[in-house]
């Protein structure tokens, strides 16, 4: 498939490593996926489902230790430990090579070596970048097909060049205590062992699209972000583009696919998802920034999907899709899902295999059940969503779960205030958490576990990529928290679709339309600006929804310098300099 001596090397020291009896090249032909998916279902590594009611869909299941990310197996492996920064899990680069290396050492006997050279981004876009993962597993074949784009044009678009990532996965097997997920961003290289969850061992995602490649984007001038991409399409046929970062549990990916509520529907708004995790950002030949989806598909939480939580997302999953960990039905060969409706099935199966009944008490899908499932299903899927030079943004969003500190929407001041915001991004645990309710844990940017590198360097890359931007071309920064709850711990806020009233405003303001009151912690919304048109809620609530606690924001400056406190010098001047100014406006 390749004369590219780079690429045959690494197969070939993979190969002598791992020791497999066989190695299959995936060329992307679809003759080979349906031999791959037969023999898959031959050994039971997957199940397939009904092809009338969910054609081209199938299900899997993890071993039961081996169901989520392993944070505390994860390591940014670097030559200096300080490159790593105090944030990330680090291993000696040449100890995480000889540790790996004994795990790997004829893990594949027996066993089959897929060979996967897959482009993240468009093939041959500017924006891309290309991995060839090594794998004993089937299931990541056809995941990683529906998650990137894979086959014999990735190689053509290579070439000769040594400018690829090279991943290796074993399941090997499936021990936790020699499960390691480790990366080397200065080798360009992933190494992923003893694991079969996908995120895991789907390289391209969390491992290359966040983590190698924030560190090559540090190096090269561009920007890998844990972020959604969404177009916001106004009457007159006019879209703006928004990227936005939230930590986990804060909807995410609802967002990214939203439905506007009917009287905006009615009108002509509309909202196209270009992605719903991940964005890499450049700047463009206007001056402008531009952002891409990278990956392919959505690796999506399956409970608490539904037809009010996110229709477009259920309507994704309708056909070649793959499910794991969720409940089997046996009588008509679908799946379910809490959360999903009100009637779990009598006859089923539950994602550990066993027979389950769902007055049992106990849960029939993991919570972190997922399905993989082709971006192109999902009926709101942006028609720019394979546009090679990306599309332009004119806000970046970020927020967080807060009780009662954060206001419904605030804008920065400016681009170095928009980085501090997202330095301090936040979210409070809940009653679903384990541990106290209401702690708050900082996750700059949503990018606290997937950083390749010292976050101070990262916030300071923030800060030079703004410096590369005129004033006039800048996307505006935004802060947004839709999960404020009154003195009864009830959301004030409806969320959902309702969330589009909060787009439309933040629009408004990159478009000059809409004024804004100066406030401590920059500028907030008039709230007659926010439209409750169809609303059961008053213009004091949304008075109540925009207010600046003073007192709590000092306790929020005196959680702020605790975190800054790890990063030591390499945290940027300017940050500490804008927590000064909200010091200041507070006082």
């Amino acid at each position: 498939m390749t004369i590219n001596k780079k690429v045959l090397r690494f197969v070939e020291e993979a190969k002598t490593l791992t020791k497999p009896n066989d190695v299959v090249w995936i060329d992307g032909s679809e003759e080979l996926y349906e031999k791959l998916t037969e023999e898959a279902i031959r050994t039971g590594e997957v199940i397939r489902l009904n092809q009338k009611l969910l054609p081209g869909c199938l299900l899997h299941r993890t071993a039961v230790n081996d169901v989520a990310r392993v944070e505390h197996r994860t390591f940014i492996c670097t030559r200096s430990k300080e490159d790593a920064g105090p944030t990330n899990n680090w291993m000696d680069l040449k100890e995480a090579y000889a540790k790996l290396s004994r795990l790997f050492d004829g893990s594949m006997k027996g066993r089959t070596m897929y060979v996967i050279p897959y482009s993240m981004g468009v093939i041959g876009s500017p924006f891309s970048k290309i991995g060839i993962e090594l794998t004993d597993s089937i299931y990541v074949v056809l995941n990683m097909r529906i998650m990137t784009r894979v086959g014999t044009e990735v190689l053509k678009a290579l070439g000769d060049s040594d400018d690829f990532v090279r991943g290796l996965h074993s399941k090997a097997q499936l021990s936790e205590e020699d499960r390691y997920i480790c990366h080397f961003p200065e080798d360009n290289a992933i190494w992923s062992i003893n694991s079969g969850y996908g995120g895991n061992v789907l390289l391209g995602k969390k491992c290359f699209a966040l983590r190698i490649a924030s560190y090559q984007g540090k190096q090269e001038g561009w920007m890998a972000e844990h972020m959604l991409i969404l177009g916001l399409q106004k009457p007159d046929g006019d879209i703006k583009y928004i990227a936005a970062a939230f930590p986990s549990a804060c909807g995410k990916t609802n967002l990214a696919m939203l439905i506007p509520p009917e009287g905006y529907y009615k009108k002509g708004y509309r909202v196209w998802c270009v992605g719903d995790d991940i964005a890499w950002i450049r700047k463009g030949s206007d001056g402008r920034l531009y952002a891409v989806n990278p990956e392919y598909g959505f690796f999506g939480v399956a409970p608490g999907t539904n037809s009010k939580s996110n229709p477009n997302a259920l309507a994704t999953v309708k056909r070649n899709t793959i499910f794991t960990n969720v409940v089997h039905d046996l009588d008509d060969n679908t799946v379910w899902w809490e959360g999903l409706d009100e009637e779990p099935p009598r006859n089923a199966v539950d994602w550990k295999g066993n027979r389950w009944d769902p007055s049992s008490g106990e849960k029939g899908a993991h919570p972190n059940s997922r399905f993989t499932a082709p971006a192109k299903n999902c009926p709101c899927i942006s028609s720019e969503f394979e546009n090679p030079q990306g599309v332009p943004l004119s806000a970046i969003v970020f927020g967080g779960r807060r009780a009662k500190t954060a206001p419904l929407v605030y804008e920065a001041r400016d681009w170095e205030h928009g980085v501090f915001v997202g330095s301090i991004m936040a979210s409070e645990t809940t009653a679903a958490a384990a541990g106290k309710v209401g702690v708050v844990r900082r996750d700059p940017m949503a990018m606290l576990p997937f950083c390749g590198y010292h976050m101070g360097d990262y916030f300071r890359h923030w800060l030079d990529m703004g410096r590369k931007i005129d004033d006039d071309k800048k996307p505006r920064f935004f802060n947004v928290n839709w999960f404020r709850l009154d003195d009864n711990g009830k959301f004030i806020w409806p969320g959902y679709g309702e969330n589009m009233r909060v787009l439309d405003w933040i629009i408004s303001r990159c478009e000059g339309r809409v004024d804004a009151a100066e406030a401590p912690i920059g500028y907030l919304p008039k709230p007659e600006d926010i439209n409750i048109e169809g609303l059961n809620l008053t213009i004091d609530t949304i008075r109540e929804l925009l207010k600046v606690d003073k007192d709590a924001w000092m306790k929020e400056v005196e959680g702020i310098t605790e975190f800054y406190r790890q990063f030591g010098d390499r945290l940027p001047k300017e940050l500490l300099k804008q927590l000064e100014i909200l010091k200041s406006n507070l006082d």
